[in-house]
């Protein structure tokens, strides 16, 4: 298991995540599930934008996820 990013914000039913610095483990692929520090799912990659060296990420939900409590949190991909 990897870390992802942390969540940086909620737009439009997505979770914003800035991907952990350059260097680290990069495995951002579109489909990617993520998870939280229970390892509860909490939804898929569906979109990589923004510079290369640390991009952010979009992430739609998963049915029932509650996006504003997940402002803060990081986000972790096996």
């Amino acid at each position: 298991m990897h870390r992802v990013g942390q969540v940086v914000r909620t737009a439009q039913g997505l979770a914003v995540l800035r991907a952990e610095p350059d260097g680290k483990d990069h495995r951002h692929v579109i489909g990617t599930m993520v998870l939280d520090d229970s390892l509860e799912e909490v939804g898929r990659v569906v979109d990589v934008f923004g510079p290369v060296e640390q991009p952010y990420l979009a992430v739609t939900p998963d049915r029932g996820v509650h996006l504003p409590a997940l402002v803060g949190s990081t986000l972790y991909a096996r």
